[in-house]
Order: C-alpha cells, then sequence, then structure tokens
C-alpha cells in the first residue's frame, strides 16, 4: 500500500464539464469534495445544458464550488473556460459521470514534483454492473485500458488521458495550446499534444474513477464508434511523428502503437475468425475452430484471473472472460472497422451522447 503523505503547496482546479447531466452532477460534485487533499477548488462548468444540471450543481456552490454556464460548444471548449478561471498550478478534469475515490487527487498531485510530468492518468471502474454488457465492459476496463495504462507508465507514454479522470500541469497545457476542438477524443488530442512536446505522461493505478458505461449493446457500439473515430483524427492530425524518428522516437513508437490496435488488430482478428469458419465449413475440420477458441479463451481467463486480483475487482468477472471471447471482442473489432471505413471516406458523425442512468 503505497503510503499517503501529500506534498500540498501545489494547488489543483478540478473541471467538470458537464452538458445534461443532472442526474449524476450531485453525486459527482459530493465525491469531489470528500478529496482528502485540501489545497483545491472545483470548477463545474454547464455547457448549456438544456436540463438541470446548472440549478443541481448550483446547489452544492460555496467557498469550494465555483459553477460557471456558456452556450453550448463542446466538451474541448466548456474545459478551456474551466482552465481559464482555473486559479490551479494543476487542472484535473473529471466527467460528470464520474465518482472519485477519496484520495485520488492527492495521490496524482505527488506525480507533479518531476517537472517533466505534463499529465497524469487515472484508473477508470465500471460502477453500473448491472448486466452482460457492462460487467464485460468492467472487465476490459480493468484488463484492457487500466493495465495497458500500467504497462505505457513504465516509459511514461501513457498515451491516452481518460475522460473520468486525469491532471495536466497548467503551464504545458497552455504551451501546447490547450485543448483543440477539431476531434471527437479530444482527451486522446490533448495527451498526443503534451508527447509531441517531449513532456511525459504517467499513470496513478490507485486514483479511481467509478464511471457509468452503457448499459445497452447499440449504446456500447455507438460509444466505440465515436471512440475509433475521434483516435482516428487525433492521429491524422500528428502523422507527421509517424516517420520523425529522430526528432521525437517516443511519440513515433506511440502513433504506430495507436495504429496497430485502432485498425491493424481489428481487421486481423475479424480476418482470422472469418478465414476459420471458412475452413471448418468446407473441410468439416470443426476441432480447428474449437482449439482456436479454446486457446485464446484460456489465455482471457488466466489475464482476467490476473488483472482481478491485482485490482481487486469482483472475482465472478473472471468467468465473463468467456463471453469476451465469444463474442464481445468481435462486436468491438466490428464498430472499429466500420468507423475506420467511415473516416476514411470522410462520413459525417455525431457526437452521439449517451443518457445517464445516475447509478455512481
Amino acid at each position: 500500500m503505497k503510503q499517503k503523505v501529500f506534498h500540498t503547496h501545489l494547488r489543483v482546479s478540478i473541471i467538470v464539464p458537464a452538458y445534461n447531466e443532472e442526474v449524476v452532477i450531485g453525486r459527482s460534485i459530493i465525491s469531489l469534495l470528500e478529496q482528502t487533499y485540501p489545497n483545491m477548488e472545483i470548477l463545474v462548468v454547464d455547457d448549456g445544458s438544456k436540463d438541470g444540471t446548472y440549478r443541481n450543481a448550483k446547489r452544492y456552490e460555496g467557498h469550494k464550488v465555483k459553477v460557471i454556464t456558456k452556450p453550448n460548444g463542446g466538451k474541448s471548449r466548456a474545459i478551456n473556460t474551466g482552465i481559464a478561471h482555473a486559479s490551479g498550478d494543476l487542472v484535473m478534469v473529471v466527467d460528470a459521470d464520474s465518482r472519485l475515490n477519496h484520495d485520488a487527487v492527492g495521490l496524482m498531485v505527488q506525480y507533479f514534483e518531476n517537472q517533466n510530468i505534463a499529465a497524469v492518468a487515472g484508473s477508470v471502474y465500471v460502477v453500473n454492473q448491472v448486466n452482460s454488457i457492462t460487467r464485460l465492459q468492467a472487465l476490459e476496463y480493468i484488463e484492457g485500458l487500466n493495465m495497458v495504462r500500467n504497462g505505457q507508465s513504465f516509459l511514461k507514454l501513457v498515451n491516452i488521458i481518460p475522460g473520468p479522470i486525469g491532471m495536466f500541469r497548467v503551464e504545458a497545457l497552455q504551451k501546447v495550446g490547450l485543448y483543440d476542438h477539431d476531434t471527437f477524443a479530444e482527451d486522446c488530442d490533448v495527451t498526443l499534444k503534451l508527447l509531441a512536446e517531449g513532456y511525459s505522461v504517467d499513470f496513478e493505478s490507485d486514483a479511481i474513477a467509478y464511471t457509468e458505461a452503457p448499459e445497452h449493446l447499440l449504446d456500447l457500439i455507438k460509444q466505440r464508434y465515436r471512440w475509433t473515430r475521434g483516435i482516428l483524427q487525433a492521429i491524422r492530425k500528428h502523422r507527421g511523428f509517424l516517420f520523425h524518428t529522430k526528432g521525437r522516437p517516443s511519440m513515433t513508437l506511440v502513433l504506430w502503437y495507436m495504429l496497430f490496435e485502432s485498425i491493424v488488430w481489428p481487421f486481423m482478428d475479424v480476418f482470422a475468425t472469418i478465414f476459420l469458419l471458412y475452413i471448418t465449413l468446407i473441410t468439416g475440420v470443426n476441432s480447428l475452430l474449437f482449439f482456436w477458441w479454446s486457446l485464446f479463451t484460456v489465455l482471457d481467463l488466466a489475464g482476467a484471473l490476473y488483472c482481478v486480483l491485482i485490482t481487486r475487482e469482483k472475482l465472478s468477472l473472471v468467468f465473463y472472460a468467456i463471453l469476451y471471447r465469444l463474442y464481445f471482442i468481435g462486436i468491438i473489432n466490428l464498430a472499429k472497422i466500420f468507423a475506420t471505413i467511415e473516416e476514411w471516406f470522410g462520413i459525417g458523425m455525431t457526437w452521439g451522447k449517451l443518457d445517464r442512468k445516475g447509478r455512481i
């Protein structure tokens, strides 16, 4: 267990961009008020909500909480508005549908004693584990997202600061021009901008945000479609670093990894599955397909068990590793493939905001 001794000379401004979040904004603010780190302020930026978000947030306005409202302009503009009003040395961006554990801020602040650290990501856990779709996402978050960031942190090359919990050095954000508004993955884009400038980006596994995940399959597909297109848009913006190995080799490594994860692997996985199904049908060798799925399922179970044990998540999630291989990965990869094709042809898209259930 890490010793939780906080160095409090750095002031933290927590920015909560919110659009139509009336059912969750109150609980999110409460979790921020319960933080054990003392030197902080909370800025809730209502981005022209059409529901009671502003009214609900104003109930908590006081000596630590300030509520700002502005015409609707998107999440990145809302965050920039918050930064303009911030008095802190550091800014922490927290999605309005997220609830933080009480020591998250203090744990992340410690990293900024290193002057080259521009940003720190936290862990994201699924709070609404109410059906198979959300439990599969809970497993994916600890196995495919948090553990990956854990590995990236060894090189201090975390490639995406997640929306639910991320902390930034204000000076570094200002140097790269704050958040841009030209992608659907503003968190990915701003992280790449920091890496391109030569900064390091780290990860704190014990700083946890609990967030709502899509509870229905169509909502999940829409979310992953948007994530993929946004990531591809961010990669395209920084494509000059793909072959610029002498100038910033670490950035080149990050971009090629992201291309593999977003494009190459989904196409390879779906092609391999279709190919094996075809071979099975024309040859009748059903054992080939069986051993293919069995091999990956065993690996998935082992990986899931390891991740569950070190993150102290529910042990029952391990058994969802079977469904994870059977259909979840395939659905996610198909969503990525369609997103890649439509991004290639420049087909228009919208944000596709999810309806909150208020489970945080």
